[in-house]
C-alpha cells in the first residue's frame, strides 16, 4: 500500500513524520500527505473522509497549512452518524474559528444538532458553539441554549451553561433572557451543573446590572447555605480533593459571593457568619485548603466594612507569609498590598514577617516584600524599618542592592522626622551603596545640607570619616569634595561639634590629601574630578598655606586629554596665581537653596525655565547682593554666540550649583533657556545658573557699585567686550579680561530680533485673545508670545484655562497664566507666555489649535478654534 494514500492509517502518518530526521525530511512527508488528502478530497472520497480530517489536525497542531480541508469539517458535521460529526466538530473546533467566513455555512448545521434526540450530538453541538460561537451564531442559536439549560441530562445542562458563558460575553443584550434559567441552576444537586450555573450567574452580574440587582434580592440565601452545606458535608469519594469536599466549587461560590457583596453592606452582612466559618474551619496544610482561604480573604477584602473579619483575614495571610512555598508567599504579599488600604494596623502586626521576606533568596519574594514594607512606613515607624532595611543592604545581593536603595532614599526623603537624622541616614546608604544611588538623591542631600547651617560641621566631619573607610562609593566621594570644599574650615577648627560626635583632628593637608586622592582615582568619572577641581579652587581660597600645593595640583591637569578638565585646571591656574584680590568673592559660600523649589522641579511641578522676579534681589551669605536679572559678561570673551542648553530640571539645578557642565551643547524639548559662554564661566566659579537678562551690569556680581564713565579695572588689565559695551552707558567703557591672555575686541552693537505685529488670534461674541510676539536674535527658530485674554461679557469668568496643542515639528511651553479670573467687560485681563520652538523654520509657518475652558454663573464653557494667521517669518 502506497503509504501516503488516503488508506493510510492516521498513526502511520504520525510514525513517518517522526522518523524524520531533519526539518526538510519533515516538510517532504507532509507534502506528500498534504498531497494526496488534496486528491481524496477532490474525488469526493468518503470512505475515508473521517480519516484524512484526523490527519489535517496533526499537521495542523505541527504548524503547517491547512485551510484547504475546512470544508471537509462541514461535510462530516452535516453527516448523519456520530463518529463522523465528532471529527466534524473537533476538525471545526481546531482548524476555524470565530473569524472565518465559513463557519457561516454551519450554523444551520449546529441548530439542528442541537434539537437532535441524541443527547451525545447535542453535546457534540453545544461544545462547537461554546468554543468559536460569534457574535452573529449568538443571536441566531440563542433561544436553543436557553431551552437546553433545562434538559433533562445534567451533562446536556452543564455544557449548555458553559455555552450560555460564551453568548453573553459575546452579546452582552441576551443577558436578561438567561437570567431566571440561571438562577434556577444555583439549586442543582449535581456538582457539575451548580459549578457551571456559579460561574455562568458570575458573569451575568458582571455583564447586567439588572442581573446583579436580581441574584442579590433572591439569591444570596441561597448560596449562602449551599456553601454552609459544603463547608460541612461529611467524607465524599466523588469530590473529595486533599480531605476537602469540592474545592473548585467552593473558590466558584466565593468569587460570586465577592461580585454580590461589593457595595451593599446588607448582602455583606448576611454572608459575614459563613465566610468567618470557611475561614477559621478549613484545613490549611493543603494546597487545596490554602486556596479556599485565599479567595475568602480576598472576598473579605472585597465587601463592605467588617474590622473584625478582617484582621482575621489579614491574620490567614500572615500564617501564609510564614509558608515554605515561595507561591504561597508571593501571593500573601500581593494580597497585603491590597489590605494595607483597608486596615492598615493589622498588616502592622506582621511587619517583622514582612521584613523577613526583604531577606528571602527568592528574588520575586524580595521586591514584592520591600514594597510592601515602603506603603507600611509612617511617622511612628520610619526610624526602626529604616536600621533594619540598611542593615540589610550591607549584606544583599548586588543585583537587589539598587531597587533597595531607591526605597530607602524614598523612605528618608519622605518620612525624615530631623534634618540631621535624615544626613545619617544617607551617609550611611552612601557609604554603602553609593554607586546605586541616582543623582537627584545627592543633589537633594546637598540641598539639604545647605539649609543647615549648624550641621555643617558636623556633615562635613562625618563625611570626611566616612570617606576614609568606604572610598570606592562614586556618589559619596562627590559629597564629600563638594562639602569640603565648601566647609573646609569648619572641618579643620572643628566648629559646631555636637554632643553625639566625638572631635577629630583634621589638618589643613588632610582636608587637601582627600581631594587629591579623588582627583587621582582612576575609576572617578568626569563630574567628580571637575567636582575635585572646583574644591581645590575653593580651598585654596580657605587654606593660604596650601595654596601653592593646591595651584601645583591645578597645573598638573592643564596638559589632560579630557578638554573639561583642561579648561577649568588653565582658568583654575590663573585665578590662583594672577588674581588672587578676587579669588575669595569669587569662591565664597554658596547661597541657601530653596528646598521646596528643587523639591518642585523634581517633581515637575515648578517650570524649570529660569523666570524673571519683580522682587527684591536675595541676598548671598556673604551681603553682596546679587542681581536676580542682569546681561552676562563674557568675561573670558570666549564667544558672542549663544549657545543654547537644554531647560533646568531637578538634577541641572545642582550641576549649575556645583558648577558641573557634563551636558551636551544642544539638546532639544519643550523648554529650553539660552546659555552664553559666560554661563560657563559662572558654572567654574560655582556662581550658579545665570540670570536672566535686564538692563544691569553683570559686573554687579563682582562689585556692588560701577562708575558710570568707565568699568573696574579689578584685575588691572583692561579689554573691552562686546556685552559690556551694549550693557554700560558709556561707550568707551571696557572689562577685564579674566584670565589675561586675550587682546582688545572690537565692540560689536548689540542687533534686536525683528519685530512682529500682534495679531487676534481667537475671538468669539464673548472673549478675545490677543498674541504679541517677540524673538531672541541668536535663536530665530524660537518664538516668544504673549496671550492677552479680554472678557466681553458683562459676566466673570472663573476657572479660566488656556491649553493649546501644535504639530510634531513644533515644540511647545506653556508658563502659568497671571490668573484664573477674568474680570467682565474688559475691565482687566489674564496674561500667560508661550514659547514655541519650529524645527521647519523657514519652510513652514506656526499653525496651533486652542481650548479655552471657563465657569460663568456657575457653568462650564468650552470654546475652540484653530490659529493659522501667524506671520510668516515665525
Amino acid at each position: 500500500m502506497n503509504p501516503f494514500s488516503s488508506g493510510t492509517r492516521l498513526r502511520d502518518m504520525i510514525r513517518a513524520i517522526r522518523a524524520c530526521k531533519t526539518a526538510a525530511e519533515e516538510r517532504a512527508v507532509i507534502r506528500k500527505e498534504c498531497a494526496a488528502i488534496r486528491a481524496a478530497i477532490s474525488e469526493d472520497d468518503q470512505e475515508y473522509r473521517h480519516r484524512n480530517l484526523a490527519k489535517l489536525m496533526f499537521i495542523h497542531m505541527l504548524g503547517y497549512p491547512t485551510h484547504f480541508g475546512q470544508m471537509e469539517c462541514l461535510k462530516l458535521i452535516a453527516s448523519p452518524g456520530f463518529p463522523e460529526k465528532r471529527i466534524g466538530y473537533l476538525g471545526l473546533m481546531l482548524l476555524l474559528d470565530e473569524r472565518q467566513e465559513v463557519l457561516m455555512l454551519v450554523t444551520n448545521s449546529i441548530k439542528q444538532d442541537l434539537n437532535h434526540t441524541n443527547q451525545y450530538i447535542v453535546g457534540l453541538a453545544l461544545c462547537a458553539l461554546g468554543n468559536i460561537c460569534s457574535a452573529e451564531m449568538a443571536r441566531d442559536l440563542a433561544p436553543e441554549v436557553e431551552r437546553l439549560l433545562q434538559f433533562r441530562d445534567p451533562n446536556v445542562r452543564k455544557k449548555a451553561a458553559l455555552c450560555t458563558i460564551r453568548i453573553i460575553k459575546k452579546v452582552p443584550d441576551l443577558a436578561e433572557n438567561f437570567i431566571t434559567p440561571a438562577v434556577a441552576l444555583l439549586k442543582e444537586k449535581h456538582h457539575g451543573v451548580l459549578l457551571t450555573g456559579v460561574q455562568l450567574c458570575t458573569d451575568l452580574s458582571k455583564v447586567s446590572t439588572e442581573a446583579l440587582e436580581y441574584f442579590k434580592k433572591k439569591s444570596i440565601d441561597g448560596l449562602v447555605k449551599v456553601l454552609r452545606d459544603l463547608a460541612n458535608s461529611p467524607y465524599s469519594p466523588e469530590y473529595d480533593i486533599s480531605g476537602i469536599t469540592d474545592p473548585f466549587l467552593h473558590i466558584r461560590l466565593l468569587k460570586f459571593l465577592r461580585v454580590l457583596g461589593q457595595g451593599d453592606v446588607d448582602a455583606s452582612d448576611t454572608m459575614n457568619d459563613i465566610l468567618a466559618q470557611v475561614a477559621t474551619k478549613t484545613e490549611a496544610n493543603k494546597n487545596a485548603g490554602n486556596a479556599i482561604l485565599y479567595e475568602c480573604v480576598a472576598t473579605i477584602m472585597s465587601i463592605e466594612d467588617n474590622g473584625g473579619l478582617r484582621v482575621l483575614a489579614v491574620n490567614i495571610l500572615g500564617r501564609f507569609l510564614s509558608s515554605r512555598d515561595n507561591n504561597i508567599r508571593y501571593v500573601a504579599l500581593n494580597m497585603l498590598m491590597k489590605a494595607i488600604t483597608l486596615d492598615s494596623q493589622a498588616v502592622q502586626r506582621h511587619r517583622a514577617t514582612i521584613l523577613e521576606c526583604v531577606k528571602d533568596s527568592d528574588a520575586s519574594i524580595r521586591k514584592r516584600a520591600l514594597e510592601l514594607v515602603y506603603l507600611l512606613v509612617n511617622e511612628n515607624n520610619v526610624k526602626s524599618l529604616t536600621k533594619e532595611l540598611i542593615d540589610y543592604l550591607e549584606v544583599s545581593d548586588q543585583e537587589f542592592k539598587g531597587d533597595l536603595t531607591a526605597k530607602i532614599c524614598s523612605i528618608v526623603e519622605k518620612f525624615s522626622p530631623e534634618k540631621r537624622w535624615y544626613i545619617d541616614q544617607m551617609l550611611k546608604v552612601l557609604s554603602e551603596a553609593g554607586n546605586c544611588v541616582k543623582d537627584d538623591v545627592w543633589h537633594a542631600l546637598i540641598v539639604v545640607i545647605t539649609n543647615a547651617p549648624n550641621l555643617h560641621g558636623y556633615t562635613v566631619r562625618s563625611l570626611y570619616k566616612a570617606v576614609q573607610t568606604a572610598g570606592e562609593q562614586e556618589t559619596l566621594i562627590r559629597v564629600a569634595v563638594w562639602c569640603i570644599g565648601e566647609y573646609g574650615d569648619l572641618l579643620i577648627s572643628n566648629a559646631g561639634v555636637l554632643d553625639v560626635e566625638n572631635p577629630i583632628t583634621v589638618t589643613e593637608a588632610d582636608a587637601v590629601d582627600v581631594v587629591e586622592a579623588a582627583l587621582g582615582r582612576y575609576s572617578s568619572d568626569l563630574t567628580t574630578r571637575a567636582m575635585c577641581l572646583i574644591a581645590l579652587l575653593k580651598l585654596s581660597s580657605r587654606f593660604p598655606s596650601c595654596s601653592k600645593r593646591i595651584n601645583d595640583i591645578v597645573r598638573h591637569h592643564k596638559g589632560s586629554f579630557v578638554l573639561e578638565l583642561q579648561q577649568r585646571a588653565i582658568e583654575f591656574n590663573s585665578i590662583i596665581e594672577k588674581h588672587q584680590k578676587i579669588r575669595s568673592a569669587l569662591v565664597e559660600r554658596m547661597p541657601v537653596l530653596d528646598e521646596a523649589t528643587f523639591s518642585g522641579r523634581r517633581a515637575g511641578s515648578v517650570p524649570a525655565a529660569v523666570s524673571t522676579s519683580q522682587g527684591d534681589p536675595p541676598k548671598i551669605p556673604n551681603g553682596v547682593a546679587k542681581p536676580t536679572s542682569a546681561p552676562l559678561v563674557d568675561l573670558l570673551d570666549l564667544s558672542s554666540d549663544d549657545i543654547a542648553a537644554p531647560a533646568s530640571s531637578g538634577g541641572d539645578f545642582l550641576q549649575d550649583l556645583l558648577g558641573v557642565d557634563v551636558s551636551p551643547v544642544s539638546s532639544q524639548g519643550t523648554n529650553q533657556t539660552q546659555k552664553s559662554g559666560t554661563d560657563v564661566l559662572l558654572d567654574l566659579l560655582s556662581i550658579g545658573t545665570p540670570p536672566a537678562q535686564s538692563s544691569s551690569s553683570a559686573l554687579d556680581i563682582l562689585s556692588s557699585s560701577q562708575d558710570n564713565k568707565s568699568s573696574v579695572d579689578v584685575l588691572g588689565k583692561l579689554a573691552p567686550s562686546p556685552s559690556a559695551q551694549a550693557s554700560t552707558p558709556v561707550g568707551n567703557s571696557s572689562v577685564m579680561d579674566l584670565l589675561g591672555g586675550f587682546g582688545t575686541s572690537q565692540s560689536v552693537p548689540v542687533t534686536n530680533g525683528p519685530a512682529f505685529p500682534a495679531i487676534v488670534a481667537f475671538e468669539s461674541s464673548s472673549l478675545k485673545v490677543t498674541f504679541s510676539f517677540s524673538k531672541e536674535p541668536a535663536s530665530p527658530q524660537t518664538t516668544l508670545i504673549e496671550a492677552q485674554f479680554m472678557n466681553k461679557s458683562p459676566d466673570v469668568y472663573s476657572n479660566f484655562i488656556f491649553q493649546a496643542a501644535v504639530p510634531k515639528f513644533l515644540q511647545l511651553h506653556l508658563d502659568p497664566a497671571s490668573s484664573n479670573t477674568l474680570p467682565a467687560s474688559g475691565n482687566g485681563s489674564i496674561s500667560q507666555k508661550l514659547r514655541v520652538s519650529n524645527s521647519q523654520h523657514g519652510k513652514k509657518s506656526l499653525v496651533m489649535r486652542v481650548r479655552i475652558n471657563y465657569k460663568v454663573n456657575d457653568k462650564d464653557v468650552l470654546e475652540e478654534g484653530q490659529i493659522s494667521n501667524f506671520p510668516r517669518d515665525l
